[in-house]
């Protein structure tokens, strides 16, 4: 089954292809602020570039976010129209958990996008995601995020938001990930879909709404 994967909701955009379980190809971009004027053509050359076309796709995952308002409800509308053209099948993961099965790492994971006004955007497990999720997604200041943790020196911590809280987290033991591990890549988003699609799998996609974990600034009056 030829998978698209879409995530846009940090200012670093990637878009993937697999077939059956197996990345074919993907590719990342800078879009600090909108991804709505790259990511489809991003897509048809990712396609391209496999040997394939759009009309050859049969299922769709995207990153539902939390993350930027405009990025997550792009990567929403073109998974829902993408599917809608081409009758394909559609799934929607955490881009928390995204990062978290990047890095590849079997236990106690808390994953930290920026979410500015002074709060994060967090999601933990104390093992390999899906399983043993003990946080989130949630937006929260930091020290409410670690609250919610037991024995912070013990974690690891990846995402933007773990980058910019580096010096505060290492000073509580905590080990923080390389910059490698900051952003969601489609490519844990295929990973996601093939071992867990029931979990993943949107029933009714024109229905389906990505995951904002906070109101909007126009919706906050801010």
């Amino acid at each position: 089954m030829l998978t698209v994967a879409i995530d846009t909701s940090t200012r670093l955009g990637s878009v993937g292809v697999g077939r059956s379980g197996e990345l074919l190809g993907e590719t990342s971009f800078s879009a600090r602020a909108t991804h709505s004027e790259t990511v489809l053509p991003e897509v048809r050359r990712l396609l391209d570039r496999c040997g394939e076309g759009p009309g050859s796709v049969e299922a769709v995952v995207v990153g539902a976010g939390p993350g930027s308002f405009t990025g997550v409800r792009i990567a929403a509308a073109l998974g829902k129209g993408l599917c809608a053209a081409r009758r394909a099948r559609l799934f929607a993961y955490s881009s928390l958990e995204a990062v978290a099965v990047g890095t590849g790492l079997a236990g106690r994971i808390c994953v930290l996008f920026d979410a500015r006004r002074e709060q994060v955007y967090a999601a933990a497990w104390d093992v390999a995601p899906p399983a043993g999720s003990v946080l989130g997604p949630v937006a929260a200041s930091l020290e409410e995020v670690l609250s919610g943790l037991d024995e912070v020196g013990s974690w690891c911590f990846a995402g933007d938001g773990a980058m910019l809280h580096r010096q505060a987290l290492e000073a509580r033991g905590a080990r923080v990930l390389s910059s490698l591990h900051a952003f969601p890549r489609a490519g844990a988003l295929l990973r996601l879909a093939a071992v867990a699609p029931d979990r993943g799998r949107v029933a009714e996609p024109s229905d389906w709404e990505p995951t904002y974990a906070r109101a909007s600034g126009a919706e906050r009056g801010v």
